[in-house]
């Protein structure tokens, strides 16, 4: 594929961090594993201690919600122009940045007097963490040689992964223990070995400002991009319509307790993990297959629930490969990107950012619309067929890109 050098584009001749091995460049993607997990945490953890926060501050339960809403709106604006608004800064220089952010809004969310005090504080961590993944694929492929890319993007998943499977329970025994304020604390002595990690281990990572190169919403005019986007955006909406909600449908329908629920969501939580340890394995071995065959495992696991959903062995069976592939897959989809738009890997991943969070949105919003007015098995099979969609689209994505690939040879 060819096109025009920019403001990101990836240099491969950028000095390896400090210590000047492959193994040090490894040394700066766990600092940024570390990053990722601290900002999942925080993201999540207002969704177990949101009567406490309510209480507090004198708010509706629904108005401190809010809180979570607000991070993931300003994480979308921030993908969407950090690439332009940073042209020119070194990118380590980016990356400190946000992480003393992510301190600051730990600072503000623990002693907020008030709900707007609050909300800039979460408002601050969303910049935080649309600036991160926008940049986590490039910063990637300047930290470790080309054929370690997808096992280095697997850690970084692994690390949201991880943090995802413990920041409600976290919160919850955290809430209880040193109240809402002490477990949003928890945050700032992270973030700040965090920045001393990656002040250790980046690298200089220059930036032209004198190149012109895509926008995030540029990007777009590609056709490699638009249809891999629209591939990444019924991925995540079929994903987030069912796995939002699984709770209401194992109380309701497969009628476990809340021990077995719980140790229900920590297996998923586990084969998630396992997941992204395998998941660079499998698309070294073939990026395109693990594309349309994701997504289609997940659409068999949503159609195969709707038939066993009442019995909770094979439920349970089928959640933790659900599990298994749903957490994994979003990596091969990082890989793809670092491949296919390499000369504006920062603009695309601001989009793909973007994409990503408003597919969760849409899709949450109407999975539930549906689980509401027709039942988990319209839910489910409206998921499924979102990820059949997704499955279609990685087809027409791996012959356009093959096609690509003879025309520049």
């Amino acid at each position: 594929m060819t096109g025009r050098a920019n403001s990101e584009t990836i240099d491969r001749t950028t000095p390896l961090p400090r210590g000047g091995s492959a193994a040090s460049g490894w040394g700066a993607v766990l600092a940024l594993t570390l990053c990722v997990s601290t900002l999942i945490a925080s993201e999540f953890m207002p969704v177990s201690i949101l009567t406490p926060i309510a209480s507090d501050l004198h708010l509706t339960e629904g108005t401190a919600g809010q809180a979570i809403s607000v991070s993931g709106l300003f994480a979308v604006l921030t993908s969407l122009t950090i690439s332009s608004l940073t042209a020119g800064i070194d990118r380590r220089v980016v990356l400190l940045g946000l992480t003393v952010l992510m301190l600051l809004s730990g600072l503000l969310v623990t002693f907020a007097p008030s709900f707007a005090v609050l909300m800039a504080g979460r408002a601050l961590l969303g910049i935080v963490i649309g600036g991160f993944w926008s940049m986590s694929a490039a910063t990637v492929m300047r930290l470790v040689p080309k054929d370690q890319v997808p096992g280095a993007l697997a850690m970084l998943n692994g690390g949201n992964a991880l943090a995802t499977t413990l920041a409600a329970p976290l919160g919850s025994f955290l809430g209880q223990l040193i109240g809402w304020r002490g477990a949003f604390f928890v945050v700032v002595p992270l973030a700040a070995v965090t920045f001393a990690w990656q002040w250790l281990t980046l690298p200089a990572m220059p930036s032209d400002r004198s190149s012109r190169g895509a926008s995030a919403l540029g990007v777009l005019r590609r056709p490699l991009a638009k249809g891999g986007m629209a591939a990444v955006a019924m991925l995540f909406m079929g994903q987030f319509a069912l796995f939002t909600y699984i709770r209401p449908f194992l109380e309701n329908v497969t009628q476990v307790s809340v021990p077995v629920l719980s140790l229900i969501l920590l297996a998923m939580g586990g084969a998630g993990l396992a997941g992204t340890w395998l998941i660079g394995r499998i698309v070294a071995m073939s990026l395109s297959a693990t594309l349309i065959l994701a997504p289609l495992a997940l659409a068999a696991i949503a159609l195969c629930l709707v038939f066993v959903g009442a019995m909770p062995g094979p439920t349970a069976t089928l959640l933790v490969a659900w599990g298994l592939v749903g957490t994994a897959v979003p990596v091969a989809w990082w890989t793809w990107l670092s491949r296919t738009l390499p000369e504006d890997a920062e603009a695309g991943g601001g989009l793909m950012v973007a994409v990503i969070q408003l597919a969760i949105t849409t899709g949450t919003a109407g999975g539930g619309f549906l689980f509401d007015a027709a039942g988990y098995r319209a839910t489910f099979a409206m998921a499924a067929a979102l990820l059949g969609a997704s499955a279609l689209l990685g087809v027409l994505c791996a012959r356009r890109t093959a096609d690509t690939a003879r025309s520049v040879h």
